[in-house]
């Protein structure tokens, strides 16, 4: 008798909207990196995504950003979704179907080594328990928020009541982020932390 072998599920993309009109979400029916993967230049996708290294062949990526089930692409200034946003997803549906490997093993380690070396000393040794606390809030609150809205939030630091965070994917750039940074962050945390006193973004 004939084995017939399972077959993979075709891959499907459907687009959503982001607050940031530059930056749009493409989910899949199929995990595509369980974790986070910024690739905010076209050398840091060609060290470790094949995917992000071809989305970047396409002249209207400014940015890709890959995380769980879904990729946020950021357009260049000067392009119109409406004519380019069946091309990216035809694209980025091709190289699913086409690449074992999306990004690269030993890529998290690399996340985690870099994010050590940029926090070296972006807090004081008696405030360790306070920002403790204010990375569980992210965590708990505002993270799933914004991966929601195709993006993600990184606390980078902590000096005389002033959190710093890094905005990326779709939340890079955003007009609306500064609303999203001090209505809701900013507010969240200072409820939750009253030591906290601002919360600012850090520099692109």
């Amino acid at each position: 008798m004939e084995t017939v072998q399972p077959t993979k599920p075709g891959i499907l993309l459907y687009t959503e909207q982001t607050p940031n009109p530059e930056s749009l979400k493409f989910v899949s029916n199929r995990m595509l990196y369980q974790g986070i993967a910024d690739f905010k230049d076209k050398e840091l996708a060609e060290a470790w995504s094949p995917l992000a290294s071809s989305l970047y062949k396409e002249d209207f990526v400014q940015s890709v950003y890959i995380s769980n089930n879904f990729v946020t692409i950021t357009k260049k200034p000067g392009y119109d979704w409406q004519e380019i946003m069946i091309s990216a997803k035809e694209t980025l549906k091709k190289i699913i179907e086409q690449e074992s490997v999306l990004i690269k093993e030993g890529f998290e380690a690399f996340r985690m080594q870099q994010e050590a070396d940029s926090s070296e000393g972006n807090f004081d040794e008696k405030d360790a328990e306070l920002v403790l606390r204010i990375k569980d809030m992210i965590q708990m609150y505002v993270k799933p928020a914004v991966e929601m809205d195709g993006g993600n939030i990184e606390f980078k630091s902590y000096r005389d009541g002033i959190v710093t965070v890094s905005m990326q994917g779709s939340c890079s750039g955003c007009p609306s982020s500064t609303v999203t940074l001090k209505a809701g962050i900013e507010g969240l945390l200072k409820r939750m932390v009253p030591e906290v006193q601002e919360v600012v973004a850090e520099a692109e």
